[in-house]
């Protein structure tokens, strides 16, 4: 039992009056997550967000504040060690006792691999008619559906033999193909899950749960919690659905390749990547592979993100006449809590369509 915990146990023994009730402590890799579980908490507690606002996660140095929520931190919820390779190893060492939640691994998480060319699978914009995203919802069921069978069925050799076959893919630069592997050598799937709503409905029961077996006293509203979660998040997909409709026949590329969870959510697909990763600058090779692509194919959008080299993207965009945007796949410019992940979804559909 942490120290906390222990000095709200002796004050409620004490006092003897349920309002010093414990409550457990809990701490959260980055706001996106943190936001999920602030939702569930709500009314109860207050989880400590470990990765601040703007910061970049694959690489943080901990405030005295963040260890000491490790420190003190009965449970944990984190994306895992594909985002943040670093915390692995804190905490173990600040939190060994904590109750440990990597959402990548839950049970019904959708998992996508990592795409590890500059230009992705082609998709005929013209093919998909009204009708089609009037259907929308069953196929995206059926996706559900395949990718929790590929959750169940895939093991550890899978990933090692996925791993091995990539390296030796021929049909990119190998200067990206080096850069772009030292970017993804915590496993062979993209860690930016949060990005699928899908995967949030999902997450939220995930957390419920765990905070529930930790504190049973309050598992009614845990659960009640994350329904409304739920239910708001399945607004807005509506919202998000209506937002991308009238800009569906528009083509964007993105800075770097963090958004195919919620390209394949909303059937929505990016055209290529300017970086493979967000740990590594692109190669010239690449860049002419982008200008290409941008030239042939009247891509409308190119986007990019708060944190990254303006210059890469003006580079890319030199002699066409694409528009440009601002993605931010971990709201740094919002306010942390349970609005968050809500806001952080509208915006990145509200950039998408504002851009075409």
């Amino acid at each position: 039992m942490s120290r906390k915990r222990l000095a709200l146990s002796l004050t409620a023994t004490l006092m003897g009056g349920a309002a010093f009730a414990e409550v457990p402590q809990v701490a959260v890799d980055i706001a996106p997550v943190h936001s999920l579980v602030a939702r569930v908490m709500e009314g109860v507690g207050t989880p400590d967000l470990i990765v601040q606002p703007g910061a970049s996660p694959h690489e943080y140095s901990l405030r005295p504040s963040e260890a000491r929520a490790l420190q003190d931190a009965d449970l944990v919820f984190w994306i895992g060690s594909g985002l943040t390779p670093w915390l692995t190893d804190t905490i173990a060492t600040l939190a060994p006792d904590a109750a440990v939640t990597a959402l990548l691994e839950a049970d019904g998480t959708i998992e996508l691999e990592f795409r590890e060319n500059a230009l992705f699978e082609a998709h005929d914009h013209e093919e998909h008619g009204d009708e089609d995203h009037a259907d929308h919802g069953d196929d995206h069921k059926d996706h559900d559906d395949h990718a929790d069978e590929a959750h169940n069925d895939h093991d550890e050799k899978e990933h090692d033999d996925h791993a091995g076959e990539e390296a030796g893919h021929d049909d990119h630069d190998h200067e990206d193909e080096v850069a772009g592997h030292e970017g993804h050598d915590h496993g062979a799937h993209d860690p930016h899950a949060w990005l699928s709503p899908q995967n949030a409905m999902t997450w939220l029961n995930v957390i419920a749960g765990q905070l529930s077996a930790a504190d049973p006293d309050n598992a009614g509203t845990y659960f009640a919690n994350a329904a409304a979660g739920r239910t708001e998040i399945e607004t807005l997909i509506d919202e998000v659905k209506a937002t991308l409709e009238p800009v569906r026949k528009g083509q964007f590329i993105v800075f770097h390749d963090a958004y195919q969870y919620f390209e394949t959510d909303f059937d929505f697909p990016a055209a290529g990547a300017i970086s493979l990763s967000d740990a590594s600058d692109p190669s010239p090779a690449r860049i002419a592979e982008i200008q290409a692509r941008i030239a042939e194919e009247s891509i409308d959008c190119v986007l990019a993100e708060p944190q990254f080299n303006p210059g890469l993207v003006a580079t890319v965009l030199d002699g066409t006449e694409a528009k440009t945007g601002i993605l931010d796949p971990l709201g740094s410019d919002l306010e942390p809590g349970s609005a968050l992940y809500p806001q952080l979804i509208g915006n990145l559909s509200a950039a998408l369509a504002d851009c075409m």
